[in-house]
């Protein structure tokens, strides 16, 4: 059943690229898209083939209700990002990515949008908890209605949900 659930999600998701979403979900886009923001979710995140798919896939986040999804959003830390330290000194946050035998590869997330780094395992000191990085929206200063917009977007976005999400929700 998950799977079907997923498939039709994704399935929807790549349709909703072409579609005009409904006005909440339409601010909700902006916002998460907007490039200027210094949070903004598409800096990490892709929904609609639009944004950067380094950070978790949030069309899995989109059935919850939306106190729920705030509490994702607010999240201070993830299991996704490792604090990764390297030989030479360097440190920095970072989501794996692929790996082989003898490379690693993490998004470095303090950079926006994330940059990639492929490194020899031999240069890691260690790759661990991420006790110092915080995700960015945390800080953001997202008000009620625009957390509001954001989710829509994303219920949009993910199954195509067309209902408003009140602000009082996000609180």
């Amino acid at each position: 059943m998950r799977m079907i659930v997923f498939v039709l999600c994704t399935a929807y998701s790549l349709l909703a690229a072409d579609a005009k979403p409904p006005a909440q979900a339409a601010r909700g886009q902006a916002a998460f898209l907007d490039e200027s923001a210094p949070a903004h979710c598409g800096g990490c995140h892709a929904l609609a083939k639009q944004g950067t798919a380094v950070g978790p896939d949030l069309s899995r986040l989109a059935r919850l209700n939306a106190r729920a999804i705030v509490m994702a959003i607010r999240a201070t830390r993830t299991q996704y990002v490792q604090w990764v330290k390297l030989k030479d000194g360097k440190e920095f946050p970072g989501m794996p990515g692929a790996k082989d035998d003898t490379t690693v590869q993490f998004y470095d997330v303090s950079a926006t949008p994330p940059v990639l780094v492929k490194l020899q395992k031999s240069d890691i000191a260690s790759a661990g908890d991420n006790a110092t990085w915080k995700h960015p929206p945390e800080s953001a200063g997202y008000t009620a209605q625009q957390l509001a917009d954001i989710i829509a977007y994303i219920k949009w976005a993910s199954y195509g949900d067309t209902k408003a999400v009140s602000p009082a929700d996000t609180e």
